[in-house]
């Protein structure tokens, strides 16, 4: 996908990391920290798992952040990441609720994750933010505010009998 400027809110807390020579990133990709190279990577990028489950538990465990700067093949310099904020993907048309929790989403193929669309999850463990503007009318974006897994732990249970999450 073309570069994409997804942001719509709230603090980045920006990181700058080098992406390998070779990589391409663009505006608005969705991004994890590749565990061998220590470089930012788009979500295409990971090796497939074998099942939209399985990949969205890996990127989730690397999840570093969206690409706010783009990075051509052999590019050398740094690049500007939000690990925080509020930013507008894409989705399957449909609704969503306050606080639902959304994850990456895979290709139609069934062999890589895209890199600027997202998808509801039911475990955090898969979750990559959380759904920060209600969708009452079916939509095919939707805003999410993410978490950095590798920079603030990533997407967090909310707490049982507890409306805020926090008891």
């Amino acid at each position: 996908m073309s570069n994409q400027v997804r942001y719509r809110r709230g603090d980045t807390k920006p990181v700058f990391a080098t992406p390998a020579s070779a990589t391409v990133i663009e505006i608005g990709d969705l991004l994890f920290l590749d565990p061998v190279t220590s470089k930012p990577e788009p979500a295409s990028a990971m090796v497939d798992q074998a099942t939209e489950a399985l990949n969205q538990d890996a990127f989730q465990q690397y999840f570093l952040g969206v690409a706010e700067q783009q990075s051509r093949n052999g590019d050398t310099d740094p690049i500007r990441i939000a690990t925080a904020g509020e930013f507008e993907f894409d989705v399957a048309s449909g609704t969503f609720t306050l606080g639902q929790m959304v994850g990456a989403c895979e290709t139609a193929a069934g062999t890589a994750l895209e890199d600027q669309k997202v998808k509801t999850v039911t475990s955090e463990t898969k979750a990559i933010g959380r759904v920060a503007e209600e969708v009452t009318t079916a939509k095919t974006s939707v805003n999410v505010r993410i978490k950095s897994t590798i920079m603030d732990g990533g997407v967090q249970a909310q707490a049982a009998g507890s409306s805020s999450g926090i008891i």
